[in-house]
C-alpha cells in the first residue's frame, strides 16, 4: 500500500506541475484577480475531483465513456460552457481597475466556476479511468476504499501545487497592477485560456 501511494503521489505531483488546462486556468485567475481568487478557483477544481472519484469507484465512468455519442455530447456541452465564459470576459470592461473589488467575481462564484469547469471536462473521466486503476494495491479487496484513498491523495497534492502557482501568479499580478494597461493583457489571457481548454476538450 505504502509503495503504491508513494508512486501515485510522485506521478500526481509531476502531472500537477506539468502545463495543463487546470493549472493554466488557476494562473490566469490569479494574474487577473489576485492570489485569493486563484486559491478559490483551485478549491473548486479540486472539489470536483471527488465526483470523478465517486463515478470511478462505482463503475459509472466506464459506462459513460462506453457510449461514444453520449460522451461526445458531454464534450460539446463542456466546450460550450467554456466558450460562454470566454464571451463573458470578452464583453467585460477592459478599463476596470484590477483592484476594484466590485468588478471581480466573489470567491464563492469562483469556487462554483472551478467545480463546474472540472465536471464539464469529460477528459478527466478518461484520465481517472486510465490513471487510478494502475495504483490499486490489492484488487482482491475493497477497491472502492482504495479509489477514494487515491482520489483524496490526488486532491491534496493538486491543491498544494495549484495553490503554490496561485500565490506566485498573484505576486506577479500585484506588481503588474502598477501598469494601467495591463488589464487588457490579462483579459485576453483569460479568453485564450478558456478557448484553449474548450478546444482541448473537443480534440479526440
Amino acid at each position: 500500500m505504502i509503495e503504491s501511494l508513494i508512486s501515485f503521489s510522485i506521478a500526481t505531483l509531476l502531472l500537477a506541475l506539468s502545463p495543463g488546462p487546470d493549472n493554466l486556468y488557476v494562473i490566469a485567475q490569479s494574474l487577473s484577480n489576485g492570489t485569493k481568487s486563484g486559491i478559490a478557483t483551485t478549491i473548486g477544481l479540486v472539489s470536483g475531483c471527488i465526483v470523478h472519484t465517486t463515478l470511478l469507484a462505482f463503475g459509472v465512468s466506464a459506462i459513460i465513456t462506453a457510449s461514444e455519442t453520449f460522451f461526445y455530447g458531454l464534450k460539446v456541452m463542456g466546450a460550450c460552457y467554456l466558450l460562454f465564459l470566454a464571451y463573458q470576459v470578452f464583453r467585460s470592461n477592459t478599463q476596470v481597475d484590477l483592484k476594484d473589488k466590485a468588478s471581480k467575481k466573489s470567491y464563492l462564484q469562483l469556487f462554483k466556476q472551478g467545480v463546474i469547469m472540472n465536471l464539464v471536462n469529460p477528459k478527466i473521466l478518461i484520465f481517472f479511468l486510465a490513471f487510478f486503476p494502475g495504483f490499486l494495491w490489492d484488487e482482491s479487496h475493497n477497491t472502492i476504499y482504495q479509489f477514494y484513498v487515491l482520489g483524496i491523495s490526488f486532491m491534496v497534492i493538486s491543491f498544494i501545487v495549484f495553490s503554490g502557482l496561485a500565490i506566485l501568479a498573484g505576486y506577479i499580478s500585484s506588481t503588474l497592477n502598477e501598469n494601467k494597461n495591463v488589464s487588457v493583457l490579462l483579459k485576453w489571457i483569460q479568453i485564450i485560456v478558456f478557448v484553449g481548454i474548450a478546444v482541448f476538450i473537443l480534440i479526440p
